[in-house]
């Protein structure tokens, strides 16, 4: 039997927010020792969810549901002025794992709220994201989703307008919706193309050569993941079989029967050790011959918050 090739995207898995989300809460754990509470998933990967959990980290659906005291850690996709206002109430020892570039958004939904502007936010309904910067503007925001949602749209005064996009769609996920928006809102205002995420561009782009050159592609990544859904119907928009899948343990033997190559790539909360396994599991079934595409190189680092630079928290919640 001849070697199955598998070329893995570059670049593939953990992006820089999710590398710096999941530092902090290992810091978290260090500095302050277990337990320590997260709001909502950290990054939407069950593996990565699990192994915290194991450490001593306790997965919280809303802020009331955590001890008085306790270590606080708010996920990278963001939060609301509500939410992070009802940890401020109750003196909760906090630690704000947001996304840099979430953070971002939410400045700019807010510079243009100040300009006296409605806010439309492209994006997914029910994304943590979404109500994260949903709630960082007074007066709510316009979701639209696709272009039929445009054409839906009512404001209040279509010369103040301005856009925002939730950071896990891409330059090309959202450009049929802003050509939409500006043909229907001429003086509609908006950020920069080179604000939207880096990391899902850079992966949608890679997978999109990688679908090129294989006849499968495995996404490694979680249901609930935005992005690793995305990656995986690139992939089958451009007739390529696709399958996400969370780890070695969901591989079907039968998918490499009769095929000469398979692509691998990753979603951003993806980590890098499970496409190994993948790769393993693999080679059990065949012989193989692995390579890596060229593709953008990542070097892309963000500050770690204070509060995991040193054991700053530990003296407030002793005395919250």
């Amino acid at each position: 039997m001849s070697n199955l090739r598998i070329l893995l995207a570059q670049p593939r898995g953990f992006c820089a927010g999710v590398d710096r989300a999941i530092e902090i809460v290992e810091r978290a754990l260090t500095l302050y020792g277990p337990p320590v509470y997260v709001r909502h998933e950290i990054v939407h990967n069950k593996w990565v969810v699990d192994d915290l959990r194991s450490k001593g980290v306790v997965f919280v659906g809303e802020v009331d549901e955590i001890p008085d005291g306790a270590i606080t850690v708010f996920s990278a996709h963001g939060i609301s002025e509500k939410v992070e206002n009802s940890a401020r109430l109750r003196d909760l020892p906090v630690i704000d794992a947001t996304c840099p570039l979430v953070t971002k958004v939410h400045k700019e939904a807010q510079r243009y709220e100040a300009e006296g502007r409605e806010i439309i936010l492209i994006g997914h309904e029910g994304h943590p994201e979404v109500e994260g910067t949903s709630g960082r503007v007074k007066q709510g925001v316009h979701l639209v989703q696709d272009v039929e949602d445009v054409a839906a749209l009512r404001v209040n005064n279509p010369d103040k307008l301005a856009y925002v996009t939730q950071t896990t769609l891409s330059v090309d996920d959202t450009k049929d919706i802003i050509t939409a928006l500006k043909k229907r809102f001429p003086s509609i205002a908006g950020p920069e193309l080179r604000d939207i995420c880096y990391a899902t561009q850079n992966r949608q782009n890679a997978v999109r050569e990688l679908a090129r050159q294989v006849e499968l592609v495995l996404v490694i990544g979680s249901a609930n993941s935005s992005n690793s859904n995305r990656l995986r119907d690139l992939a089958a928009e451009m007739e390529v079989t696709a399958c996400l899948i969370d780890d070695a343990r969901s591989i079907k033997p039968e998918w490499f029967d009769n095929i000469a190559s398979v692509g691998i790539t990753a979603g951003a909360s993806a980590p890098e050790h499970l496409v190994q396994g993948v790769i393993d599991a693999i080679g059990k079934l065949r012989p193989t011959a692995v390579e890596t595409m060229n593709g953008e190189a990542e070097n892309t680092r963000f500050k770690l918050p204070a509060e995991v630079m040193n054991a700053s928290l530990r003296q407030k919640g002793a005395n919250g």
